[in-house]
């Protein structure tokens, strides 16, 4: 009977500890991929550790309150191969289909390289993946990494220069070209540039509502050679012509690596990012919030206040609301990964532990420029189905979990019910009390 007894308590707890306590949490990461969808940050992939290349897809739900310690992240269909320092955006023609550039590819889970196709699609709806098939596509971009894409209102695709890393890992083959996908048509072209233009990887692409990508950071084929951060090179989308604006204001260590958002104001609020040594490994990790404003063209440093987020690398990014999110990245010079978020009000330039969902109305889309990601655009109606969506699942979840629970504790009475009914307690004469005994049940027929 005791025995009974434990397994009911231990069944309980299990289940308290499994539906309210337990966390789904993804490993430590860095050179991941990532997109806004509506009210979810998606993660893809990223290295785990030196052997291996994660294929997981992660996102963190912001559409409900929480604090940085319990994130709420959940799990979503793996990608088909495993993915690092490749860039993804979001078609603003749906608003749920996120296109995955460039990047190296592996064998998912291992430190094999394998290269299958260079453009991967993820319908965020129905959690599929496909490999679309492009039109007059430039061979010379196969594996081609390290470099950002931004998608405007039409979907074109833009992806400037990048290295491409090879087979062996360690040939190294830096571009100057602008490659354009139309995702209406899936046709592929490639514009080669000026030698004016400096060839670039590690940086970030910022398009403004103007139409201009801002390029910040990075450097050129070599390591050493990062771009100097008060010249900014601009590439205007509808005239396919390169300029370059000489920004005024504080001066900013150059970088690569880091991450950017752009405000509604016009504002590009730039986070982190790191400086390599020669061997191409990372010698110094930033962790200073710096704004370009695109409108003056002027950086400055403004003052931030609360518990600042460490110095962080190859991190994701995005500006959700009044919140740029950061997560993951390596947070040292010795490549210490970390999977923790942190979280900056833009409204005050203070780093807040809870994120509290604002309550404002205003149904105004933002612009969203994504670490190693693009600018994609919020569609408050996607956001709604996504809310919905999040709700059902948790429904589901606690359903499941109420109905299993149920189960067991049926089955559990059941068995202790039987159990006590193959006892009949019979009186031994002679005894002052009575004696228990196990005896059968005998019925009588009496006439």
């Amino acid at each position: 009977m005791k025995s009974l007894y434990y397994i009911l308590f231990f069944v309980i707890f299990s289940s308290v500890y499994f539906f309210v306590i337990c966390q789904n949490i993804p490993s430590p990461r860095r050179e991941q991929a990532s997109t806004l969808v509506g009210t979810r940050l998606y993660i893809f992939g990223g290295i785990i550790s030196s052997t291996i290349n994660s294929n997981e897809v992660w996102y963190l739900e912001l559409s409900n309150s929480f604090n940085i310690s319990t994130p709420p992240w959940r799990s979503d269909v793996a990608m088909p191969v495993g993915y690092r320092l490749g860039t993804s955006c979001l078609s603003p023609i749906n608003n749920s289909t996120v296109f995955l550039i460039g990047g190296r590819t592996w064998i998912a889970n291992t430190n094999s390289y394998s290269y299958t196709s260079s453009v991967y699609m993820f319908d965020s709806k129905t959690s599929q993946w496909t490999t679309p098939t492009i039109n007059n596509f430039n061979s010379s971009f196969a594996t081609r990494n390290e470099m950002q894409a931004v998608i405007d209102n039409n979907g074109k695709i833009f992806v400037f220069s990048g290295i491409n890393h090879g087979n062996d890992d360690i040939t190294t083959t830096a571009y100057n070209d602008m490659s354009i996908l139309d995702i209406t048509t899936m046709i592929w072209s490639t514009q080669t540039q000026s030698q004016s233009v400096l060839v670039s990887a590690d940086y970030t692409a910022t398009l403004l509502p103007s139409g201009l990508i801002v390029y910040i950071g990075g450097r050129s084929s070599s390591v050493l050679i990062l771009n100097n951060m008060s010249q900014v090179p601009i590439f205007d989308t509808k005239s396919y012509t390169w300029s370059t604006k000489s920004a005024s204001g504080s001066t900013i260590a150059s970088r690569i690596h880091h991450s950017a958002v752009l405000t509604q104001d016009g504002n590009i609020i730039i986070y982190g990012g790191s400086t390599d040594d020669s061997t191409g490994n990372v010698a110094n990790v930033f962790s200073d919030i710096v704004v370009l404003n695109t409108n003056s063209w002027a950086w400055t440093v403004p003052s931030v206040s609360g518990i600042s987020a460490p110095p962080l690398t190859q991190h994701s990014a995005a500006l959700y609301k009044n919140y740029m999110i950061i997560a993951f990245g390596a947070i040292s010079a010795s490549n210490l990964y970390t999977n923790n978020i942190y979280i900056l009000d833009i409204q005050n330039y203070t780093w807040v532990t809870t994120y509290n969902i604002p309550t404002t109305t205003s149904q105004a889309k933002q612009t969203q420029n994504i670490g190693n990601s693009p600018t994609s655009q919020v569609n408050q109606t996607n956001n709604q189905a996504n809310n919905n969506s999040s709700i059902l699942y948790v429904g589901i979840g606690i359903g499941a979990g109420v109905v299993i629970l149920a189960a067991v504790l049926f089955i559990i009475g059941f068995f202790i019910y039987k159990n006590r009914h193959k006892e009949e307690y019979v009186a031994t004469p002679g005894d002052d009390h009575m004696r228990e005994k196990h005896a059968p049940t005998v019925y009588k027929h009496v006439i």
